[in-house]
């Protein structure tokens, strides 16, 4: 078999541990003893991809093989999908849990990777192991396509209780502001305004960065320094921050209280990165993090239905929501880690960790809180448009009282199943990247609302 190789990077990333990941991951491919071509380098822009992937059409390759080393977003892996008309793999691979900063999260990018192929209707197979460890017969798998991704169905959820049908009542007519529109290869957080207002009744209004940074600008010195009062109550290492760049932040959770009284939004989708820092100059994880606590759900990356998960979740349970990535998956200690740079609501602090004021682990920017989840029972849940057809999606967890697993808000948690079964459930359900979580078991609440909004269930 000649395998082709795209081995895809993104130079935010810890670039120097990637690469020893790369060539660990090349040389097991080399021992199996297929025929590898194409780039044996990190690829880290999408010109540098689109050129090697011209150049795999003319190698004759029996197999496209995706090198996931690093977080990249999918734009580039349905690219190649779309012109390489031949099976597809893509290996992923874990990272230490060293309580340092997440130096590849490259699961993400599988995640990403998995629900936009789904709903581009392009098959694969996949691998999610450490190239030190990994089995050679794991290889041979993922490329003979006996590890290939499937396809999940949702089921109905039950019937539609007195408290579900208030709940959907009192979302619908709710608005939000989507700030920015999502990343370019994010089609987890693409939406259709319509299909929305069909769904839950949600009205989107569609807003551009520029009036979030401007209302932040020109919001009074005064609100600012009691806002900085009131966070320095709250959490260690204000005053070790750059200032200037705090200042900046808090002011942007200033400019959302004034976007959500003048346009009575509910809740915020917002395009995070790049803009907040390369032109603004401050993060916006932290004032996410205090609007979260206050039950004001935003949903990072522009993702509106991130943005109606929150809500419906919040108002199932009566908490603060925390919407986050899972970046891990380990079948042998049986746990899985969810994490965002640093967004948790207050609440959700573990004890044994009093939250930090920190910056962002790739931009270097504040204000980012930092503390482990606190230990106890967690209900997950999505409004997911896998493969193209709405569903919600349900998982039950315990949170463990376990060290910080990286920086920014993390927690490591045991599912109800076996980690190794939620891992290929994940991917066999084309899920997005984002799920929301909070405390407590709140399933038969949420079977109940899914009902009556006619969403089928799909429980993993």
């Amino acid at each position: 078999m000649r395998i082709g190789l795209l081995p895809l990077g993104r130079a935010t990333f810890d670039v120097a541990f990637a690469e020893v990941k790369l060539s660990l991951m090349l040389k097991s491919l080399d021992a199996s003893g297929f025929e590898t071509v194409g780039p044996r380098d990190l690829l880290f822009d999408g010109d540098a991809t689109t050129a090697a992937i011209d150049t795999l059409k003319g190698e004759a390759i029996d197999q496209l093989l995706i090198l996931q080393v690093t977080f990249t977003d999918a734009s580039m892996t349905v690219a190649a999908a779309n012109a390489l008309p031949v099976p597809l793999s893509i290996w992923a691979v874990p990272e230490p849990r060293h309580g340092g900063r997440l130096r590849l999260n490259s699961f993400c990018g599988l995640n990403l990777a998995s629900h936009a192929l789904g709903r581009n209707g392009r098959n694969f197979s996949w691998l999610y192991a450490d190239p030190e460890t990994v089995a050679a017969s794991d290889i041979d798998d993922m490329l003979a396509g006996r590890r290939r991704a499937g396809q999940l169905t949702a089921a109905k959820g039950g019937h539609p209780t007195e408290e579900a049908e208030a709940i959907v009542g009192r979302i619908a007519g709710r608005r939000i502001g989507r700030i920015g529109a999502h990343p370019d290869g994010f089609d987890t957080c693409a939406y259709d305004p319509k299909a929305l207002r069909a769904l839950a009744g949600i009205e989107v209004d569609a807003l551009e960065l520029d009036q979030l940074f401007a209302l932040a600008r020109a919001t009074n010195a005064a609100p600012v320094a009691a806002l900085r009062a009131e966070v320095a109550g709250q959490i260690t290492d204000l005053d070790t921050q750059d200032q200037d760049k705090l200042d900046r932040s808090l002011r942007l959770k200033l400019g959302l209280d004034k976007l959500r009284r003048d346009g009575r939004y509910h809740a915020f989708a917002i395009r995070c990165w790049p803009e907040t820092f390369t032109e603004y100059g401050g993060a916006i994880c932290g004032p996410v993090a205090i609007e979260g606590e206050a039950r004001v759900p935003c949903a990072c990356e522009a993702d509106v239905y991130g943005a109606l998960t929150q809500m419906i979740l919040s108002e199932a349970s009566g908490q603060p929501v925390f919407l986050t990535d899972l970046v891990d998956m380990d079948a042998t200690d049986d746990s899985g880690v969810v994490w965002h740079c640093g967004q948790a609501p207050l609440s959700m602090a573990a004890a044994s960790h009093p939250p930090r004021a920190t910056v962002h682990s790739n931009r270097k920017m504040p204000l980012l809180y930092e503390f482990p989840l606190k230990p106890g029972r967690i209900t997950l849940m999505r409004v997911s448009q896998s493969f193209g057809a709405p569903k919600m999606v349900l998982s039950g967890a315990e949170m463990l009282d376990r060290p910080m697993a990286f920086t920014g808000t993390s927690g490591v948690m045991r599912f109800d199943r076996p980690a190794g079964e939620v891992l290929t459930d994940i991917i066999d359900s084309g899920l997005e990247h984002h799920m929301a979580l909070t405390y407590g078991e709140h399933r038969p609440l949420l079977r109940s609302i899914a009902a009556a909004l006619d969403l089928p269930v799909l429980e993993i």
